[in-house]
Parts: C-alpha cells; sequence; structure tokens
C-alpha cells in the first residue's frame, strides 16, 4: 500500500482510506454485525490500511465507539479522522439540534 503525508502534518497515512459511515447504525442500511464491521476495519490494517474516517454524527457516536474499539489492538499503526461540530441534547437523540464549533464544545466533544 503507498503511503501519504496527510496534509501539512508529519502524519503518513495510507493513501486509500477507509470511510466507516456505514459500518454502524445511524446512517443506511448496516450490511453486517457489530463484529462484522470490526472484523472488517481490522482486516483493512491488516491489507496496509491505515487512514479510517468517522463522525460523531454518524449514530451519532456509535460508529466512533466502533471504529475506536476495532483499532484498539492496533492504536499506534492508525490514523483516524473524526469530524464534529453538530451539537446534540443527549447521546440518546440521533438528531443535532444546531451547529457549535465554538472552542470550548470542541474541546468537550474530543474529551
Amino acid at each position: 500500500m503507498q503511503k501519504r503525508k496527510l496534509g501539512k502534518s508529519n502524519l503518513e497515512v495510507s493513501a486509500m482510506g477507509l470511510g466507516c459511515m456505514r459500518l454502524s447504525p445511524g446512517h443506511g442500511t448496516v450490511a453486517g454485525t457489530r463484529q462484522e464491521m470490526i472484523a472488517l476495519i481490522r482486516a483493512a490494517v491488516e491489507r496496509g490500511v491505515t487512514f479510517f474516517d468517522t463522525a460523531e454524527v454518524y449514530g451519532p457516536f456509535v460508529n466512533e465507539e466502533l471504529v475506536g474499539e476495532a483499532v484498539a489492538p492496533m492504536r499506534d499503526q492508525v490514523v483516524i479522522a473524526t469530524k464534529f461540530g453538530f451539537q446534540f441534547d443527549s447521546e440518546k437523540d440521533p438528531h443535532p439540534v444546531g451547529l457549535n464549533s465554538r472552542p470550548e464544545y470542541i474541546k468537550e466533544t474530543v474529551e
């Protein structure tokens, strides 16, 4: 698998990444069980994929948790990109109530 630098950072990632949106409930039909999706992500790593894309709005939150669980054994080998900025009233309500990109919200979201 070819490698590339990610943007202006020193992070080196595979030339092909895996978009993980459809690997968890929330945005359309999922093609398998949670364990099958974890196996799919791990198989991608075994084949040289080191860049994974997720977002808090996928689920919400469940996709980031899925990706985190899948790559936990090889966390130092991969780069995870996530997106945020939607405001939720609670983790149980999948519908964002607005947008929020204030610095304090960003810090709260990523921690």
